[in-house]
């Protein structure tokens, strides 16, 4: 990528639309932030295996066909899963391998991405962290915007609203 080029951005307010942009583009790749679209902030262990479960299983019975072979889930906070996440099989295609990255330090830190193969998809809701990692990998950004925004942190608010201004010098929209 040539330094100052924009790169894809996309738009989902679910899961759904989220899983329909991947059978669409069939990255090999795919990075998932995990608050909110997986876990909600401040939630338990619990409620975060449940969440990826949710997610991987979604993702099996919508998504599973479109070549992906990578998935990593990827979050700033510290917490971890109670045991490593895994993909449901499905016959005749091949379960992608998933890795998940706590205090990942998004978007300065990338080496956890660097070997991953492109192209590559980040799924995230914050233009400024999710976003910028996108761009740093030269990977399409799906901008995960949930429609009640009324139970976000203010931290987590504050921040959408410096990353918002970045939008249209980082991404052209709908991959175009």
């Amino acid at each position: 990528m040539r330094r100052g080029s924009r790169v894809p951005y996309r738009s989902c307010h679910d899961v759904a639309e989220a899983l329909a942009v991947l059978a669409e583009i069939a990255p090999p790749t795919v990075i998932v932030d995990i608050e909110p679209l997986v876990a909600a902030w401040n939630t338990d262990r619990r409620t975060l295996d449940a969440g990826m479960a949710a997610f991987l299983d979604a993702f099996a019975r919508d998504a599973a066909g479109a070549g992906v072979r990578h998935i990593v889930f990827a979050t700033n906070a510290i917490r971890r899963p109670s045991a490593p996440p895994t993909v449901p099989t499905v016959p005749t295609v091949p379960t992608p391998g998933v890795r998940y990255v706590a205090h990942a330090g998004k978007p300065l830190r990338i080496e956890p991405y660097r070997d991953l193969p492109r192209p590559g998809v980040v799924i995230g809701d914050q233009i400024a962290t999710d976003g910028m990692l996108a761009w740093r990998l030269s990977l399409t950004f799906v901008h995960y915007i949930p429609l009640d925004l009324d139970f976000a942190p203010i931290g987590t608010r504050f921040m959408r609203a410096l990353g918002w201004p970045l939008r249209h010098l980082l991404f052209r929209s709908n991959g175009a």
